[in-house]
């Protein structure tokens, strides 16, 4: 099993959302996430005063899959959070070791 988090524009949420749900994913965590990458942030005027804003809003999508459906979940997200302009942000795997369900206790694959 892996988990796939993902930083990506707030925007793109429900296009990333669906295209999960379209290759049979149906369960998902969406933190809001403040941070910057190459783009180190931007200014904005506020009452005639610049000031410079270190901290884009993102969002953190993550996603516990099975082996099996890695690639189809990097996929969808890849190309539905694809903006082409700087900031589309990242997508992060790592391995999942076990995975239980608390309310009915299955593990693995079945708790997914």
């Amino acid at each position: 099993m892996k988990k796939i988090e993902a930083i990506i524009k707030p925007f793109k949420l429900d296009e990333v959302k669906e295209a999960l749900h379209g290759v049979g994913l149906q369960g998902m965590t969406v933190l809001e996430a403040k941070g910057f990458g190459r783009q180190r942030g931007h200014t904005e005027l506020y009452r005639g005063a610049e000031y410079i804003v270190d901290f884009l809003p993102k969002l953190k999508i993550e996603v516990v899959v099975s082996d099996a459906q890695l690639e189809a979940a990097l996929n969808a997200i890849t190309k539905s959070a694809h903006t082409g302009k700087i900031g589309d942000g990242k997508i992060f795997v790592s391995e999942i070791t076990e995975v239980i369900r608390i309310r009915t206790g299955e593990t693995g694959d079945q708790a997914i």
